[in-house]
Protein backbone atom coordinates (compact mmCIF):
# COMPACT_ATOMS: atom_id res chain seq x y z
CA UNK A 1 0.00 0.00 0.00
CA UNK A 2 2.96 2.40 0.78
CA UNK A 3 3.75 1.77 -3.25
CA UNK A 4 0.65 3.05 -3.91
CA UNK A 5 0.86 6.29 -1.95
CA UNK A 6 4.36 6.75 -3.19
CA UNK A 7 3.23 6.81 -7.01
CA UNK A 8 0.88 9.02 -6.43
CA UNK A 9 3.03 11.51 -4.77
CA UNK A 10 5.60 10.86 -7.30
CA UNK A 11 4.41 9.37 -10.08
CA UNK A 12 7.78 9.37 -12.20
CA UNK A 13 9.60 7.76 -9.53
CA UNK A 14 11.81 5.07 -10.79
CA UNK A 15 10.53 1.34 -10.02
CA UNK A 16 12.81 -1.65 -10.07
CA UNK A 17 10.97 -3.44 -12.60
CA UNK A 18 10.13 -0.61 -14.69
CA UNK A 19 12.52 -1.35 -16.90
CA UNK A 20 11.02 -4.72 -18.02
CA UNK A 21 7.60 -3.14 -18.44
CA UNK A 22 9.35 -0.33 -20.54
CA UNK A 23 10.59 -3.01 -23.03
CA UNK A 24 7.39 -4.81 -23.08
CA UNK A 25 5.49 -1.50 -23.85
CA UNK A 26 7.96 -0.34 -26.54
CA UNK A 27 7.81 -4.29 -28.02
CA UNK A 28 3.92 -3.88 -27.87
CA UNK A 29 3.77 -0.34 -29.36
CA UNK A 30 6.12 -1.44 -32.32
CA UNK A 31 3.80 -4.65 -33.29
CA UNK A 32 0.44 -2.02 -32.40
CA UNK A 33 -0.73 -4.29 -29.75
CA UNK A 34 -1.88 -3.85 -25.83
CA UNK A 35 0.42 -4.82 -23.62
CA UNK A 36 -1.37 -8.24 -22.42
CA UNK A 37 -2.21 -8.97 -26.33
CA UNK A 38 2.05 -8.73 -26.51
CA UNK A 39 2.25 -11.53 -23.38
CA UNK A 40 -0.34 -13.87 -24.95
CA UNK A 41 2.41 -13.84 -28.04
CA UNK A 42 4.95 -14.24 -26.14
CA UNK A 43 3.35 -17.31 -24.21
CA UNK A 44 2.32 -18.91 -27.20
CA UNK A 45 6.39 -17.85 -29.34
CA UNK A 46 7.64 -19.39 -25.82
CA UNK A 47 5.67 -22.81 -25.30
CA UNK A 48 3.90 -22.92 -28.59
CA UNK A 49 0.30 -22.88 -27.31
CA UNK A 50 -2.23 -20.41 -26.66
CA UNK A 51 -1.81 -18.76 -22.99
CA UNK A 52 -4.33 -21.33 -20.51
CA UNK A 53 -7.33 -19.54 -19.21
CA UNK A 54 -6.60 -20.40 -15.74
CA UNK A 55 -3.22 -18.34 -16.10
CA UNK A 56 -4.68 -15.39 -17.40
CA UNK A 57 -6.11 -13.86 -14.18
CA UNK A 58 -2.84 -14.90 -12.54
CA UNK A 59 -0.26 -13.48 -15.26
CA UNK A 60 -2.50 -10.08 -15.06
CA UNK A 61 -2.44 -9.85 -11.81
CA UNK A 62 1.33 -10.63 -11.36
CA UNK A 63 2.10 -7.89 -14.61
CA UNK A 64 -0.37 -5.56 -13.84
CA UNK A 65 -0.30 -5.57 -9.93
CA UNK A 66 3.01 -6.57 -9.12
CA UNK A 67 5.19 -5.46 -12.34
CA UNK A 68 6.11 -8.59 -12.22
CA UNK A 69 7.31 -9.79 -16.34
CA UNK A 70 7.68 -13.40 -17.20
CA UNK A 71 10.81 -14.48 -18.41
CA UNK A 72 9.24 -15.64 -21.73
CA UNK A 73 7.70 -12.22 -21.98
CA UNK A 74 11.19 -10.28 -21.36
CA UNK A 75 12.89 -13.02 -24.14
CA UNK A 76 9.94 -12.11 -26.83
CA UNK A 77 10.39 -8.27 -26.18
CA UNK A 78 14.10 -8.05 -27.08
CA UNK A 79 13.37 -10.52 -29.84
CA UNK A 80 10.98 -8.06 -31.30
CA UNK A 81 13.09 -4.71 -30.31
CA UNK A 82 16.01 -6.22 -31.92
CA UNK A 83 14.21 -6.77 -35.34
CA UNK A 84 12.74 -3.79 -35.50
CA UNK A 85 15.98 -1.87 -35.10
CA UNK A 86 17.13 -4.04 -38.10
CA UNK A 87 13.96 -3.48 -39.71
CA UNK A 88 12.75 -6.99 -40.00
CA UNK A 89 9.31 -5.97 -38.42
CA UNK A 90 5.81 -5.46 -39.95
CA UNK A 91 3.58 -4.37 -37.94
CA UNK A 92 0.52 -5.16 -39.98
CA UNK A 93 1.48 -9.05 -40.32
CA UNK A 94 -1.42 -11.24 -39.38
CA UNK A 95 0.21 -13.36 -36.97
CA UNK A 96 0.72 -10.15 -34.50
CA UNK A 97 -2.73 -9.75 -34.27
CA UNK A 98 -3.70 -13.30 -33.64
CA UNK A 99 -5.56 -12.32 -30.53
CA UNK A 100 -7.20 -8.74 -32.13
CA UNK A 101 -10.97 -9.63 -32.71
CA UNK A 102 -11.70 -6.22 -34.48
CA UNK A 103 -8.37 -7.08 -37.10
CA UNK A 104 -9.31 -7.33 -40.43
CA UNK A 105 -7.06 -8.42 -42.88
CA UNK A 106 -9.95 -8.48 -46.00
CA UNK A 107 -12.78 -6.85 -47.29
CA UNK A 108 -16.17 -7.82 -44.98
CA UNK A 109 -18.86 -8.95 -46.96
CA UNK A 110 -21.19 -6.09 -45.97
CA UNK A 111 -18.98 -3.71 -48.17
CA UNK A 112 -18.51 -6.00 -50.93
CA UNK A 113 -22.70 -6.40 -51.30
CA UNK A 114 -22.74 -2.42 -50.60
CA UNK A 115 -21.08 -2.26 -53.62
CA UNK A 116 -22.39 -4.10 -55.37
CA UNK A 117 -25.57 -2.69 -54.87
CA UNK A 118 -24.60 0.95 -55.47
CA UNK A 119 -23.27 0.20 -58.61
CA UNK A 120 -26.04 -2.02 -59.94
CA UNK A 121 -28.85 1.09 -58.74
CA UNK A 122 -26.35 3.78 -60.34
CA UNK A 123 -26.24 1.20 -63.69
CA UNK A 124 -30.25 1.02 -63.91
CA UNK A 125 -30.92 5.08 -63.00
CA UNK A 126 -28.49 6.53 -65.22
CA UNK A 127 -29.36 3.91 -68.07
CA UNK A 128 -33.45 4.43 -67.28
CA UNK A 129 -32.10 8.38 -67.90
CA UNK A 130 -29.91 7.87 -71.05
CA UNK A 131 -32.90 5.82 -72.66
CA UNK A 132 -35.26 8.31 -71.64
CA UNK A 133 -33.28 10.77 -73.42
CA UNK A 134 -33.24 9.25 -76.61
CA UNK A 135 -36.81 8.46 -76.39
CA UNK A 136 -37.42 12.35 -76.06
CA UNK A 137 -34.99 13.14 -78.07
CA UNK A 138 -36.84 11.80 -81.46
CA UNK A 139 -40.23 12.76 -80.60
CA UNK A 140 -40.47 16.04 -78.52
CA UNK A 141 -38.55 19.29 -78.97
CA UNK A 142 -38.88 20.41 -76.01
CA UNK A 143 -37.62 18.89 -72.57
CA UNK A 144 -40.32 20.36 -70.47
CA UNK A 145 -44.33 19.92 -70.52
CA UNK A 146 -46.46 20.79 -72.88
CA UNK A 147 -43.96 18.39 -74.73
CA UNK A 148 -45.00 20.00 -78.37
CA UNK A 149 -44.20 18.47 -81.23
CA UNK A 150 -42.72 19.92 -84.67
CA UNK A 151 -46.01 19.60 -86.06
CA UNK A 152 -47.90 21.26 -83.96
CA UNK A 153 -45.28 24.38 -83.70
CA UNK A 154 -45.70 26.86 -86.27
CA UNK A 155 -43.36 29.09 -86.95
CA UNK A 156 -43.69 32.62 -85.49
CA UNK A 157 -45.61 34.77 -87.86
CA UNK A 158 -44.92 38.62 -89.04
CA UNK A 159 -46.67 40.85 -86.27
CA UNK A 160 -47.64 44.12 -86.63
CA UNK A 161 -46.28 46.40 -84.07
CA UNK A 162 -49.84 46.98 -82.50
CA UNK A 163 -50.80 42.83 -82.89
CA UNK A 164 -50.63 41.04 -79.70
CA UNK A 165 -52.17 37.67 -80.67
CA UNK A 166 -50.19 34.45 -81.10
CA UNK A 167 -51.27 32.15 -84.04
CA UNK A 168 -50.78 28.33 -83.07
CA UNK A 169 -51.58 25.50 -85.06
CA UNK A 170 -53.73 22.31 -83.60
CA UNK A 171 -54.21 19.17 -84.42
CA UNK A 172 -57.25 17.96 -84.21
Amino acid sequence: MNDFFQTLLRPDREDPNSKERDEVARAADVLMVGEFQFLQLAYYEWHGDDLPVELVDKLFAAYMLKNHVPHWARHYARLILEKDARGFIDPHDPAYHRYDAEYVTHVPEGVKRFTKAAVFLILVVGGAVWIGQMAAAKNVPFQFPPYTSDATVEAPAERTPGDTTQKFQTNP
